[in-house]
């Protein structure tokens, strides 16, 4: 019996998509530089940070009293810890964050209460003093080598009473709402020292349960960041109390030498006002300037201006270099503009918050890098 044998058709492989055929030519994809690549990374990275980044600055303008709540109650702890620290040798933990606390408020108050008791000495003197000066003032403008009009001073003066007198109302309303802005301070004033009092207290302890929450690694990397980051907030905090102190002390003496006015309220206002570096002290200088110049003559106002140069150059080149060195090591660019870009985005306070957290995330930085693992 003969088996049939049938031939069946043998199937091609199928070609591949995207494979060109025998008689078509391959289309080469376009080359893509390695630098375009690599910018194409690290730009999406970078769109991605700034998102991360404009969402808690968003979330923080939403509660930003609770941001300088909190951030006051940071630089209380960070002034006031070392304080509690050694009371704690003599007596338990809580009577001495209490006596800190308290030793401080009665410290900060009696400084104040020394200023008012100035001002209000020195007001009636103060008064017919700048009156007086007002006047020669005008009498020099009027002397070459200005050769003011005579009557455009007085005519600046009485357009200045008639706003004040057909703005009446509006002046009104914003007085109210400064006073409501008061009553914000204080709220702001009073969470920051809640605040304080338990961090001062038991501050290690709430960091430890915080970490304990996180994955191990994590908890470890965490520690090691804020580790740093409280190293640099005290130390900034403690230098930049130190430099304000300095220029403090070194203003009044030199306005009570000069013999200018109001040498106490003038020298605490150079006080809080050190703590904005590079803009600061020289805003402060300036309006002990026009006092100077109002109630002493341009003599001593020029004698002041040189103060300014003077401090300015002491701030600059050997107390930030000897103070701030070993705990911030930001360039002076870095620095001013913090201060503008912190200003532009929150004003005074932007401007205060802006350089110790610049200062905060780069050595977070450099001791994540340090500690790779």
């Amino acid at each position: 019996m003969t088996r049939r044998i049938v031939a069946r058709p043998v199937r091609r492989a199928a070609r591949p998509r995207g494979r060109p055929g025998p008689g078509i030519r391959a289309r080469r994809a376009p080359a893509v530089s390695p630098l375009l690549r690599t910018a194409a990374a690290h730009a999406w990275r970078l769109l991605v940070v700034g998102a991360a980044v404009y969402a808690v600055f968003a979330a923080l303008g939403k509660f930003h009293e609770l941001a300088v709540a909190v951030f006051l109650g940071l630089v209380v702890t960070a002034m006031l810890r070392p304080v509690a620290d050694l009371l704690n040798r003599f007596m338990p933990r809580p009577p001495a964050v209490a006596c800190a606390l308290v030793g401080s408020g009665v410290l900060v108050l009696g400084a104040l209460a020394l200023v008012g008791e100035a001002v209000a000495g020195e007001w009636s003197s103060l008064v017919t003093e700048f009156r007086d000066g007002l006047g020669r003032i005008q009498r020099w403008l009027e002397k070459p080598p200005f050769r003011l009009d005579p009557g455009l001073l007085t005519g600046l003066r009485a357009k200045t009473g008639g706003y004040l007198s057909s703005h009446r109302a509006t002046l009104l309303d914003t007085a109210l709402s400064g006073a409501g802005q008061v009553l914000a301070v204080f709220t702001v004033a009073a969470l920051a020292l809640f605040c304080s009092v338990f961090f001062i207290h038991s501050g290690d302890r709430q960091w430890s349960w915080f970490c304990a929450q996180l994955p191990p690694r994590t908890a470890e990397r965490l520690t090691v960041a804020g580790t740093a980051a409280w190293r640099t907030f005290t130390g900034y905090t403690h230098g930049i109390v130190l430099v304000a102190a300095t220029n403090a002390i070194l203003v009044g003496l030199a306005l009570f030498l000069l013999g200018v006015p109001l040498a106490v309220p003038l020298a605490l206002l150079e006080f809080f006002a050190a703590f904005i570096p590079l803009i600061g002290s020289p805003v402060a200088l300036a309006v002990a300037t026009v006092v100077a110049l109002a109630s002493r003559g341009p003599v001593v106002a020029i004698l002041v201006i040189a103060l300014i140069v003077v401090i300015g150059q002491l701030e600059g080149h050997l107390l930030h270099p000897l103070v701030m060195s070993w705990a911030v090591r930001l360039h002076p660019v870095v620095v001013a503009l913090s201060v503008i870009g912190g200003a532009i985005a929150a004003g005074v306070v932007g401007a205060l918050v802006a350089v110790p957290f610049v200062s905060v995330l780069w050595s977070v930085r450099q001791a994540l890098r340090s500690h790779p693992d």
